[in-house]
């Protein structure tokens, strides 16, 4: 049960290996309480997926990974009905970077994106194709005119207030032009950006590169981490924030929490 009947919380969270982050990612449950908690990069087999910890706490969890590298898991506690764990059909584009959910009748596709490694390499293109087609496959089984969310680690810093160093990093994967250019068009199905709903501020960012001991305290950070909306769940958006504790605490992802609540 939710603590307000009318108030659902989503997370999204780069956990950067599940299970390396147990204790943390307790931690934040238990302070936070969120209603569902969309993880990436949780690096894990299925049959690894350390259940338990979340059943625990009241979360059911649905997960879709592979060992030491990618994954993606859903918690809630509301329940929720399993839609789709990656793209429709076979290949390499049907990786575990996609596991959609339905919570209070409202879809949320929960996304790790590649991150692309260098615009001069082969997954770069991959990246830019990934984004292709889950605007197609969006196309196909949804509308944005009726709820849905899209979470996740995106990979992608939209704007030049979204990096700490825009022209510096203008050749970066994750805020080379061709990546903005293709999140901006799966965004533009229908997306509202919810964190930028409420906070106008620069400087504010969900990633802090671990190699950068102090990258928190200079604020050398990325804003990658994304709750989409479309619009007729976007004006029940009431509040998005970004939860700078668990990337301060003991043993930190390199990522760290945001948050939106929605007045259902």
């Amino acid at each position: 049960m939710m603590a307000n009947s009318l108030t659902m919380k989503i997370a999204t969270w780069n956990v950067n290996s599940v299970r390396s982050r147990i204790p943390t990612i307790e931690r934040f449950l238990k302070r936070v309480e969120p209603d569902v908690l969309c993880m990436q990069e949780t690096k894990v087999r299925d049959d690894d997926f350390p259940v338990e910890a979340f059943s625990a706490l009241g979360y059911e969890v649905l997960f879709a990974g592979e060992k030491s590298y990618s994954g993606v898991a859903t918690a809630s506690r509301i329940p929720m009905k399993l839609i789709a764990r990656g793209f429709d059909g076979d290949g390499a584009e049907d990786a575990a970077r996609l596991l959609a959910v339905e919570v209070q009748r409202i879809p949320i596709v929960n996304s790790y994106v590649p991150q692309g490694r260098d615009p001069k390499d082969e997954r770069f293109q991959y990246k830019l194709r990934w984004f292709a087609r889950l605007r197609e496959w969006l196309d196909e089984r949804y509308t944005p005119r009726k709820r849905l969310l899209w979470v996740g680690d995106m990979n992608v810093a939209p704007e030049e207030r979204d990096v700490h160093a825009p022209q510096r990093l203008s050749n970066h994967p994750d805020f080379h032009p061709d990546a903005r250019r293709a999140f901006a068009e799966t965004a533009g199905w229908g997306f509202v950006d919810c964190f930028r709903l409420h906070n106008d501020e620069d400087q504010q960012y969900t990633f802090y590169d671990y190699r950068d001991t102090k990258s928190v305290e200079k604020k050398h950070g990325w804003r990658v981490d994304h709750i989409m909306a479309t619009k007729p769940l976007a004006k029940l958006c009431s509040a998005a924030w970004i939860d700078i504790q668990p990337r301060l605490g003991e043993n930190p992802s390199d990522h760290t929490p945001l948050l939106a609540e929605f007045d259902l």
